[in-house]
């Protein structure tokens, strides 16, 4: 059995940067390989405590959440805002790119996308996407969710396939893709947190189906105080990005994913 600070540390990891543009990816990589945590428990282990961190936002924006159950019929005006079956059609249309492309492939991704040039590039090539999106972005006229049209959740949703390249990190995607649609950083920031739900529930239900006969009792603890400490730290690290990207550009990120590119192919090669 591993020691259980391993899966606090590695709950941390996860926490801060699954819904940061830096890639959780690429920081579970070298945590995985400093801490000697490897084979088929450790990325079922690692699957596991992303639902910690997606809980982080359903419990921060549960209002948010609450409010797509339809009370009022099903109507998708405009003056719905992100509500009812509006909300869930805009998540709906950002949703379906990337499970599409992630169901038609899966096989490919896992084969080919997870070696350490491919994650090394990802991280180098999102850094220089979010120094582009700074400096084209057109000028914001989204200012909160409610303002959200139908073609720029799909956007956004489009951007988002771009995750399926491990080490792009799905944050940055669609922050990214929210960013070139009109919205400003902070509703993108927002619209990328609510968006990760129910994609990252897919994919990680998925994952999970596949791996959960490798699991026993004895493992409950470890799980456990993974996806505990996932969920602290996400919600800190979600409150705390958005407080930034209010106040500064997302720059620091980008030169931080492309100096931690070539350190992430060094440890995984070697």
């Amino acid at each position: 059995m591993v020691d259980l600070w391993v899966a606090a540390v590695l709950g941390i990891v996860e926490g801060l940067t699954e819904f940061l543009p830096v890639s959780s990816t690429g920081h579970l990589i070298i945590a995985n390989d400093l801490l000697r945590f490897s084979g088929e428990k450790a990325a079922t282990f690692d699957v596991f405590i992303q639902l910690g961190a997606i809980l982080a936002v359903v419990v921060l924006y549960w209002r948010r959440f609450t409010g797509l159950i339809p009370t009022q019929g099903i109507t998708f005006s405009p003056e719905q805002g992100f509500s009812g079956a509006r909300g869930l059609a805009l998540l709906g249309l950002t949703t379906l790119p990337a499970l599409v492309a992630g169901f038609l492939a899966h096989h490919a991704i896992k084969t080919y996308l997870f070696g350490p040039i491919t994650v090394a590039w990802a991280l180098g090539v999102g850094g220089v996407g979010i120094i582009l999106a700074e400096r084209f972005k057109p000028e914001a006229d989204v200012f909160t969710l409610d303002q959200m049209t139908y073609r720029q959740a799909f956007l956004v949703g489009l951007f988002q396939c771009l995750a399926l390249w491990p080490g792009m990190s799905r944050a940055a995607s669609t922050i990214i893709g929210g960013l070139f649609s009109g919205l400003n950083r902070k509703t993108a920031a927002e619209y990328s947190f609510l968006a990760a739900v129910p994609v990252m529930i897919a994919a990680t239900g998925y994952d999970l189906y596949k791996g959960w006969g490798l699991l026993r009792y004895s493992d409950i603890g470890f799980f456990a105080l993974g996806f505990v400490v996932s969920f602290v730290a996400a919600a800190a690290a979600v409150k705390t990005f958005i407080a930034l990207v209010q106040r500064w550009s997302l720059l620091p990120y980008a030169w931080y994913r492309i100096a931690i590119a070539p350190i992430i192919y060094l440890v995984m090669k070697y």
